[in-house]
């Protein structure tokens, strides 16, 4: 299994933790983000809240992360979920726009992931006298490679496993609430369709039958 499939696979699988289910809950009009919508306020009408409307606005417009944190920010997302011949990156799904809104949104978050990133700054800084960002390919897999695997990872990596899988399950957030996303993993959703009636084999099957009338009254598709 290559890189690519393995740290999606750990992504896709990331959809099911508490994180997603309090930034993405069904019903929680204030959470349900994407990141498509993260960049920008929408001007569409809809039938929420005059207050709401503002709380959302004043949101995005928000900033929390710095210019250099972001960089970090992206470089990770894109590590989690690069491009390939199927999708687009995570930074080309706009997921660093949407972490940075929904900390701002939710601030429990804040901490962690500042705290993070400042962790693997100075990791990388004792390492090759660098921050993560500006370290190359290499040195910054070297990182990854010690903290997005839990059950490998040191002891004295702790910090910073806690960081990669709450980043790893934010990253999953915002590119899976996407189309780049749902098409990613074939996700159709509720789709109109075209009915021929029952199958052939399945109407064998069961010993039964279409009648002329019925065949010639039916609209048929094929």
């Amino acid at each position: 299994m290559d890189r690519r499939k393995s740290l999606k696979t750990l992504a896709v699988g990331a959809v099911a933790t508490s994180i997603l289910a309090d930034a993405c809950k069904p019903g929680d009009e204030k959470s349900t983000v994407t990141a498509n919508t993260a960049g920008a306020a929408s001007t569409a009408t809809d039938d929420r809240m005059k207050e709401e409307i503002e709380v959302n606005k004043k949101l995005l417009e928000s900033h929390y992360f710095t210019k250099d944190e972001l960089a970090a920010i992206t470089i990770l997302a894109d590590i989690i979920i690069p491009k390939d011949e199927v999708s687009g990156s995570a930074s080309e799904a706009k997921v660093p726009e949407f972490i940075d809104y929904i900390v701002c949104e939710m601030t429990d978050q804040q901490v962690p992931l500042r705290g993070g990133l400042r962790w693997l700054d100075m990791q990388c800084l004792n390492r090759y006298g660098k921050a993560f960002a500006d370290c190359d390919e290499k040195q910054r897999m070297e990182m990854v490679d010690e903290i997005a695997w839990p059950e490998k990872a040191k002891p004295e990596m702790k910090q910073g496993v806690a960081f990669f899988n709450r980043m790893r399950d934010i990253t999953a957030c915002g590119f899976y609430s996407t189309k780049m996303g749902w098409d990613d993993i074939g996700y159709k959703g509720n789709t109109p369709n075209q009915w021929n009636g029952v199958p052939d084999e399945v109407l064998k099957q069961y010993g039964l039958a279409y009648t002329e009338r019925e065949l010639k009254e039916c609209v048929s598709f094929s």
